[in-house]
């Protein structure tokens, strides 16, 4: 009895420490991957076409295929900007799934009627000057898109989407570092900072990049917000950290503001 009962100890604290990794591996959800779509246009009737084409062809074309989180947002410098923008968000489950999206609207004949305008314009008149596409990869810390909770008209919103680029792939891991083990992630959700989404750019014209979205009420909010933050204790301390200086070599922000059919 006194041979098997360390056998017996082992066996259970082997049978223990499996369950304990697999509890652990089965509690981590599935990362998201995002695309996100910007038409550059220069014209009110570049706008139009492609807004319409988006609200009575794509959106529901997708929403055919069971996409329910979908954005659609307009600069708020499209009013004076020279190079206005349209920015399309949404989220999938594998680059697979992206690269077969195309295929899926070709045959769907709802969406080729819905949107021939758009579809069939000639080169002459194009629906748009240039159009890009970014992909992108959730944070371990924040592994699935979170639908914004504000109260104002869609008018009224602000979306701050944020970039983050670094001299160099070892720096710009260093910054997501700074995001999830640093916990800014963790400090953005403590000041209730409404954040859509944050991720890592895998695909896009300007990396090593990451990209985030913050949401508020109307721009007073938004600019009471980033004081609050900037006062805050403890990114105070966490961007005086000696190992997180010098990771983020251009930072770009761009205002947003929902259109009416956009999802959120």
């Amino acid at each position: 009895m006194k041979k098997r009962l360390p056998f017996v100890l082992k066996t259970a604290f082997l049978i223990a420490f499996v369950l304990v990794q697999f509890c652990a591996f089965a509690g981590k959800e599935k990362r998201e991957y995002y695309s996100l779509t910007v038409y550059h246009f220069a014209t009110a009737q570049q706008q139009q076409l492609i807004e319409q084409y988006l609200q009575n062809a794509y959106l529901p074309a997708l929403h055919k295929m069971g996409y329910t989180k979908l954005g659609v947002f307009t600069s708020w410098a499209n009013d004076t900007s020279a190079d206005k923008r349209i920015y399309v968000f949404q989220t999938i489950s594998s680059l697979q799934e992206l690269a077969t999206q195309q295929e899926k609207l070709d045959a769907d004949a709802a969406y080729q009627s819905a949107g021939e305008a758009y579809i069939n314009a000639p080169y002459t008149s194009p629906a748009f000057s240039r159009k890009e596409n970014i992909v992108l990869y959730a944070f371990p810390l924040a592994p699935k898109m979170q639908v914004p909770q504000l109260k104002s008209p869609n008018s009224e919103r602000v979306y701050e989407l944020r970039s983050y680029e670094s001299t160099s792939e070892k720096i710009f891991a260093n910054k997501v570092k700074m995001f999830n083990d640093g916990d800014e992630v963790g400090l953005f959700k403590r000041l209730n900072f409404n954040a859509a989404f944050y991720s890592s750019v895998i695909a896009g014209s300007k990396m090593p990049n990451l990209m985030y979205m913050t949401c508020f009420e109307n721009m007073a909010d938004r600019d009471a917000h980033w004081k609050t933050f900037g006062d805050d204790a403890y990114w105070k301390t966490l961007s005086a950290k000696p190992e997180y200086q010098h990771n983020v070599s251009k930072n770009d922000m761009v205002f947003l503001r929902p259109t009416a059919y956009s999802d959120f």
